[in-house]
């Protein structure tokens, strides 16, 4: 596939022979940008873990200080009691059974869905939607809850959650390129300082292998990873 003019010029500001430190790197993602819209930055993280392995997961979640820089839509499924703290907490869809069957339908319209330890039994047959899309509830992070209030506001106020796929990568949106090149940076470190600390014990070897930065549509730009590690 042919490359864009605005492409062609930001890959000749990416050196693909250098390391980037992370201040560098959240200067450079914002220069080479190819997008007239506001893209997401993303962090890849590959991990030396085996995900075959059931002790070497990693999963987890952080509140980046800055927030996404997108506006995330939650859905909480709950028992009546419980819907009005849900809507008041800022929940764009609240309920359960006409969810459940939207959802089924193949509705799947929202970001974070947040679930009561109550209806589980009933929304586990969603598993098989919601579990491709990381999206099914879960209480390792925090998406299974009685305080649907306070798991609403941390996702809408820039909680995240992650997980390293078959790959053995991390993949996680850190900001967006409208974001000043500091708050780039101090999501990334928050982000990466969550994963240092969720190193398996069972994994040996080199845990941080490689990382790279980018927006969306525009050239990866790889990070100095000894310097990140410490």
């Amino acid at each position: 596939m042919s490359l864009t003019k605005k492409r062609k010029i930001a890959e000749t500001k990416v050196d693909k022979n250098k390391l980037y430190s992370l201040k560098e790197a959240s200067v450079l993602v914002k220069e080479v940008n190819c997008t007239k819209f506001d893209s997401s930055v993303d962090l890849h993280i590959r991990l030396g873990v085996d995900p075959k392995k059931a002790d070497q997961q990693v999963r987890g979640t952080v509140t980046l200080p800055h927030g996404t820089g997108k506006t995330k839509k939650v859905l909480v499924l709950c028992t009546p009691d419980k819907e009005a703290e849900a809507k008041a907490a800022g929940a764009d869809f609240v309920g359960l059974d006409e969810f459940i069957q939207k959802i089924e339908s193949g509705w799947v319209d929202v970001d974070v869905v947040v679930a009561t330890p109550s209806v589980m039994p009933k929304i586990g047959k969603l598993g098989k939607i919601l579990g491709p899309r990381n999206l099914m509830p879960n209480p390792k992070t925090g998406t299974v809850t009685n305080n649907v209030a306070e798991a609403v506001n941390e996702v809408k106020g820039g909680k995240i959650a992650f997980k390293v796929d078959k790959a053995g990568i991390v993949h996680a949106s850190i900001g967006r390129v409208s974001f000043s090149a500091e708050k780039i940076a101090e999501n990334s470190h928050e982000l990466l300082n969550a994963i240092i600390k969720l190193k398996p014990s069972a994994a040996k070897g080199i845990y941080l292998k490689a990382v790279s930065m980018a927006s969306s549509m525009s050239p990866g730009i790889t990070l100095e990873v000894k310097s990140l590690s410490n």
